[in-house]
């Protein structure tokens, strides 16, 4: 099957919506215009951050790139799309379980309103529950896979496994148990008709499991790329993850965000930190992870 994306990926993603307002503002419903234009402006010292590492010359305008939403994120969109940036917009509504569009039917129009060289899911999806849920999901993945196909479009598929509630309690659920359901639920995905040119994956800390989740994520794709997600974990931590899959065939990059951008930002609101030094730390902090990234795949 034709499709795929080889070239190295280093996204520093920033689409977060419903936690990025309440973790940083505490806006637990819909935010208030105040807070709306605030998430707005922060979202900007972050696109600030990748336009410094850019001008840095530690990443490449080829091989790096964004990933942002819409309602916060409308300005960082449009610069991309006007500068000829590698951008993903995301299409899933926030905070739930459950995938569904963000703007319902209208979906399309919305994409094709940045042309984004990717468009994102984030999907929750655990092969051993929600059996109903897991089949709703994939009817509305397949139907935007379609869509994107015919738009000869990008399709950049964030999967997360979440345990059961019997799976939680298992003490090496994230190293034993975690990979062989990442495995069965790509697979699954593709069998429903999904068919990504990139998977974003939670990282894995042994080099044979990150090849079996490739193996699985191009068995309908031979050309499907797989970039790690940082899932706010420590810099150890993702370094680690980042390391395990440098060299695994297929995996082209990663996209960190929270592990990037938390921590400045929020100095930043604490007025810690002016708004030039935050973004000087968290392209330093970006910087980190893609000099991890290129020292193991080299």
């Amino acid at each position: 099957m034709a499709g795929g994306y080889t070239r190295d990926l280093l996204i520093l993603p920033f689409d977060h919506r419903a936690s990025f307002a309440k973790v940083m503002f505490g806006a637990y419903a819909k935010p208030s215009p105040a807070i709306t234009q605030a998430v707005a402006a922060f979202k900007d010292i972050v696109y600030d951050a990748y336009l410094r590492a850019l001008s840095e010359k530690y990443v490449s305008k080829e091989t790096s790139g964004v990933l942002v939403d819409e309602e916060f994120g409308d300005r960082v969109l449009k610069d991309c799309r006007a500068s000829g940036r590698i951008f993903a917009v995301c299409a899933e509504k926030s905070g739930q379980d459950e995938f569904d569009f963000e703007y319902g039917t209208r979906f399309g129009q919305h994409i094709e309103k940045y042309h984004p060289t990717f468009t994102k899911v984030l999907v929750r999806y655990n092969p051993d529950s929600h059996q109903e849920m897991n089949e709703r999901q994939n009817k509305r993945l397949r139907k935007l896979g379609d869509y994107l196909r015919k738009k000869e479009m990008f399709y950049l598929f964030e999967l997360l496994v979440p345990p059961t509630k019997e799976q939680k309690q298992l003490p090496d659920y994230d190293t034993k148990v975690r990979p062989d359901l990442m495995v069965r639920a790509i697979l699954e995905i593709q069998e429903a008709g999904v068919y990504p040119d990139v998977w974003k994956i939670e990282g894995l800390e042994s080099r044979a499991d990150v090849e079996r989740v490739a193996a699985a994520c191009r068995k309908q794709v031979k050309g499907a790329g797989i970039i790690i997600l940082g899932r706010g974990e420590s810099d150890e931590k993702v370094g680690l993850w980042l390391r395990a899959g440098a060299k695994v065939p297929g995996v082209i990059g990663f996209a960190v965000g929270r592990t990037v951008f938390q921590k400045p930002l929020e100095e930043f609101r604490d007025r810690k930190l002016s708004r030039v030094a935050t973004v000087k730390a968290i392209s330093e902090n970006y910087r980190q992870f893609v000099e991890i990234w290129n020292s193991a795949r080299n």
